[in-house]
C-alpha cells in the first residue's frame, strides 16, 4: 500500500526533526572550532613575534660573552660587529657576524653562537699566534712583518697585539697572498721537519725552497699537489742522511721530483763519502702516493 505525500505545511515526524537539528549543531561546532583554532594560531603568532622581537633581545654588552681570548676585549667585538643595543637576537646572522670579526679583529677562528635562555650572544676566539719572521716584497722594498700558522700576514703594527710562539727563529721570505696555502701546508709539517728548519723561500717565479740545519738548501719546486709529498721526502731526509753529511756546506737537495731525490755535495763532503763528483742518490724515498 502507497503512503499519501504529505501536505504543504504538515508538521514533519519526529526523526526528520532530529537529523535537521543534529546537522545544524555539527555545522555551529565546526564554525566554532575555525574560529578557535582561528584565534589560538593569531594569538600564538602575536606570541612568537613578540618574544622574538622583545623577549629574545640583547638589551646590553653584558651579555655578549667572549671566549678564548687574550687580546681582543668585549669591546672590540661589539665595535667590530657593529652590535647596537637593544639588539634583536634572531635579526643577527652569525655567519655575516663572524665573517666580520674575522676581517676586522687578530684572530684566526670566530664561532659565533645564539643562546635564547637567558637571551645572549657568545663569541668564542683564537687568537693568531705570530709562528715566525718573515719578508714580502713591494714597490718600496722589503717589509718586514710577521706570519701566523695559517700563513696569514701580520704588520709591524698587528703584532703588537698578536701572541708570539716563543722565539722566532724561522723567517718566511718572499710571501705573498697567493702562497699563503702553500706556506700554511709547510708550516703545519714543521715539527715533522725537524727543528732546523730555519727558512722557507718563495722566488719570484714561484718556486719554493726550504733552508735546514740537517739537509741545507732544499728546492721543493712548485707549490702543486705534489707538495705534501715533497715534504714527507723532506723529513724523511732530514732523519735518515748519514751524520758525516749532514750539515757539510754547501748541500743542495733537489725534491722537484720527490721519487727521484738529487743531493748536491760540498767537495769536503763528496771526499769523505768517497764520490768522485756529481750529484748523489741519497738512497730510496719513504713509500708513498704518487
Amino acid at each position: 500500500m502507497k503512503r499519501a505525500p504529505s501536505t504543504p505545511g504538515a508538521p514533519l515526524p519526529p526523526g526528520v526533526l532530529r537529523r535537521q537539528e543534529l546537522r545544524r549543531q555539527r555545522r555551529q561546532d565546526r564554525l566554532s572550532h575555525f574560529w578557535r583554532i582561528l584565534v589560538f594560531s593569531g594569538l600564538s603568532a602575536g606570541l612568537g613575534y613578540v618574544l622574538l622581537r622583545e623577549g629574545w633581545t640583547l638589551r646590553s654588552p653584558a651579555q655578549v660573552e667572549v671566549q678564548g681570548s687574550a687580546v681582543v676585549t668585549r669591546d672590540q667585538v661589539i665595535a667590530a660587529a657593529g652590535l647596537h643595543f637593544p639588539q634583536p637576537l634572531m635579526g643577527l646572522q652569525p655567519r655575516r657576524v663572524a665573517s666580520d670579526l674575522m676581517g676586522a679583529l687578530p684572530v684566526e677562528q670566530v664561532q659565533v653562537s645564539r643562546l635564547m635562555l637567558p637571551p645572549r650572544l657568545r663569541v668564542e676566539l683564537k687568537d693568531r699566534e705570530a709562528v715566525a719572521r718573515a719578508e714580502r716584497r713591494t714597490d718600496r722594498g722589503p717589509e718586514p712583518g710577521f706570519v701566523d700558522g695559517l700563513g696569514n700576514w701580520i704588520s709591524l703594527r698587528q703584532h703588537q697585539e698578536v701572541h708570539s710562539s716563543g722565539e722566532l727563529s724561522l723567517l718566511v721570505l718572499g710571501w705573498n697572498a697567493r702562497h699563503r696555502e702553500a706556506l700554511a701546508r709547510v708550516l703545519k709539517q714543521r715539527e715533522q721537519l725537524g727543528p732546523g728548519l730555519r727558512e722557507i723561500r718563495f722566488e719570484p717565479d714561484g718556486s719554493l725552497w726550504l733552508v735546514t740545519t740537517e739537509l741545507g738548501r732544499v728546492r721543493l719546486g712548485p707549490p702543486d699537489s705534489r707538495l705534501d709529498r715533497r715534504l714527507e721526502v723532506a723529513a724523511h731526509l732530514g732523519r735518515t742522511l748519514p751524520a758525516r753529511l749532514k750539515g757539510a756546506p754547501p748541500q743542495l737537495v733537489d725534491l722537484s721530483d720527490p721519487e727521484q731525490p738529487e743531493l748536491s755535495l760540498a767537495r769536503r763532503a763528496k771526499a769523505t763519502a768517497g764520490s768522485p763528483g756529481g750529484p748523489a742518490r741519497p738512497g730510496s724515498p719513504p713509500p708513498g702516493a704518487q
